[in-house]
């Protein structure tokens, strides 16, 4: 009796190492942060790569399935006078009339994700993309306003109903010509994490260090389109409430005043980012932030307007030969134990060298305290500058330390 209690035990141990083992494979299992298999298009089909075959109902992309009009295309391949736009590499894929790629993935349950692709239009006028991962679904518009390359990054969240999932990308257009269509390339993903909330901030997020997958080899930032819905967002804590656009971007191809990401306003007051925050209700507060230019030769002025409450003010970023942005600020009274805080750009800016590619202001470094009555700032129309950011700085600290 004794061996057999014995022989049960090392048994039921057993059973719970490989129980362990096997939680430890599923979780590897998962799908890891970056491109997806082959999610650059650049691994050679079966029959290798053709410049002017389609692809009908089946078509052979490694990775991938398909179905409709599927075409790999390559890079100065032509259509009629037009040559193709390839946003990376030698290879991308270009979606017909109702046409669709596919790829399953094995994700954690309950977890937010963040799709990242990059899109051109070819031949119609008005061009979309539906990004899918059932029952999470959304229509992208592909616009060619954000740059001069003709293409474009953007990003689109969904939070995980179960561990294996499909991710969709189709094209729900009806053109004449069936081949028209966007041209998909470089499709990434990337697990989200909500980060904690600083200590005397409310804002979440508020430094945008937590965000869709980023590229090192591009760029031109990854845009974030509109987005009402504060549970599945690209960018934790923060909504795209307008009909247009705001910028990604990182500190390895724009300037970014803290860390290494921020936003960058680009569609003037299209393009509103926008947090509900916690208040206390008759409780006197401050929003700051830092707002500064990105470095791409970005048309002045460069101005943004900020909500906080009830109070709003717009706030000029005056170029400065020592510093690429400034704190600014606006106090308010809470109404409410929630907050709304937004921002937008004041003006529709361009650059510089390409007047057609919009951009905007840099906004970083969001923080939402409390103050007293004797803490407030004269509610000025412009930042700070040097000596009243330093003077920010130095209160913030002290609020943090009291």
């Amino acid at each position: 009796m004794a061996g057999s209690a014995i022989r049960s035990k090392v048994f039921s141990v057993f059973a719970l190492v490989l129980a362990g083992l096997a939680g430890i494979l599923a979780e590897d299992a998962t799908i890891q942060d970056g491109p997806l298999v082959n999610g650059d298009f650049e691994a050679v089909p079966t029959g290798g790569f053709s410049d002017d075959v389609l692809r009908e109902g089946g078509a052979t992309i490694p990775g991938w399935k398909s179905n409709g009009t599927v075409e790999l295309v390559s890079v100065r391949q032509r259509q009629g006078p037009m040559i193709l736009i390839i946003p990376g590499g030698a290879h991308a894929v270009r979606l017909g009339n109702d046409a669709e790629i596919s790829q399953e993935l094995k994700v954690e349950k309950g977890s937010l994700y963040s799709v990242t692709f990059s899109a051109a239009r070819t031949c119609a006028p008005l061009e979309s993309l539906s990004v899918s991962v059932p029952p999470a679904a959304s229509t992208v518009d592909l616009q060619t306003v954000y740059s001069d390359q003709g293409w474009g990054s953007y990003a689109w969240a969904f939070e995980a109903q179960q561990g294996d999932v499909s991710l969709v990308l189709k094209n729900p257009g009806m053109e004449e010509d069936p081949t028209c269509g966007p041209i998909i390339d470089d499709v990434a993903i990337k697990k989200m994490f909500t980060p904690p909330r600083p200590k005397e901030n409310a804002v979440l997020n508020g430094d945008f260090e937590e965000g869709p997958w980023l590229f090192k080899n591009k760029s031109l930032g990854v845009l974030l389109p509109t987005n009402l819905d504060e549970d599945a967002t690209p960018l934790p804590g923060w909504i795209v409430e307008s009909n247009r656009a705001v910028r990604f971007v990182d500190s390895d191809h724009f300037t970014v005043p803290e860390g290494k990401r921020a936003i960058e306003l680009v569609s003037g007051k299209e393009g509103i980012i926008s947090q509900m925050v916690e208040t206390t209700p008759r409780k006197q507060y401050m929003l700051t932030f830092s707002v500064g230019q990105a470095g791409d030769s970005c048309k002045e002025p460069l101005a943004l307007m900020a909500f906080a409450g009830d109070q709003a003010r717009s706030f000029h970023y005056m170029a400065d030969s020592n510093s690429s942005f400034e704190l600014a600020g606006l106090n308010f009274t809470a109404k409410a134990e929630r907050t709304r805080i937004a921002f937008y750009s004041v003006y529709y800016n361009t650059r510089i060298d390409h007047s057609s590619s919009l951009c905007g202001p840099v906004l970083d470094g969001v923080r939402v305290w409390p103050t007293s009555g004797s803490i407030r700032f004269a509610p000025l129309g412009f930042g700070f500058g040097p000596f009243g950011a330093a003077l920010v700085v130095v209160l913030i600290w002290v609020l943090k330390m009291s």
